[in-house]
């Protein structure tokens, strides 16, 4: 048996979108885009491809970026690294390592052509932790405008920062001369 705020949730879903209906039914916009996207569903539940799949639910920008990443090792689906042909199903966990974040969705529907943000965000679960705040990600070594040009300590504070260099000559580094 339900408990009451279950319940409570249940009635509130019915009443903001009615029986039966879908918050995509409601815009007109949306419920076109939808049409489009099930026509770009593949036939009798044929698998699709990871590198063109990642790219039509928006997740990387184009299709090659889709296949660098999976080559490059940072796409994983259910856990293990997979080549850009690898062919998704329903209900495949999908990890995606991004510049400084990790998404992880779960494929809820298969599509093979890109379609709006909208309808791409119903294909997938996001299961992803929320993003660094942006003060924790700032980059290492900006300098404020108009400071003049770094002085030599500075810029070997800078170069350290950036890992460029070893960070200072100390015992057993060559001086530089």
């Amino acid at each position: 048996m339900p408990s009451e705020d279950t319940q409570d949730i249940e009635e509130t879903r019915g009443a903001t979108a009615g029986p039966g209906t879908d918050a995509a039914e409601a815009d007109p916009k949306t419920a076109a885009a939808v049409a489009a996207a099930e026509a770009a569903v593949p036939q009798n539940g044929e698998p699709v491809r990871v590198d063109s799949w990642i790219w039509a639910v928006r997740l990387v920008k184009t299709r090659s970026v889709g296949a660098t990443a999976c080559k490059g090792g940072h796409v994983r689906v259910n856990g293990q690294n997979v080549k850009p042909s690898h062919l998704l199903r329903v209900g495949d966990e999908v990890r995606l390592r991004q510049e400084h974040r990790e998404r992880v969705v779960v494929v809820k529907r298969l599509i093979r052509k890109r379609v709006g943000a909208p309808v791409a965000a119903q294909c997938y679960v996001d299961n992803s932790p929320p993003p660094p705040p942006r003060e924790a990600v700032a980059p290492a070594g900006i300098r404020d405008r108009g400071a003049g040009r770094p002085t030599k300590r500075d810029r070997r504070e800078l170069e350290r920062l950036r890992g460029l260099m070893g960070g200072g000559s100390g015992p057993g580094q060559p001086r530089g001369r």
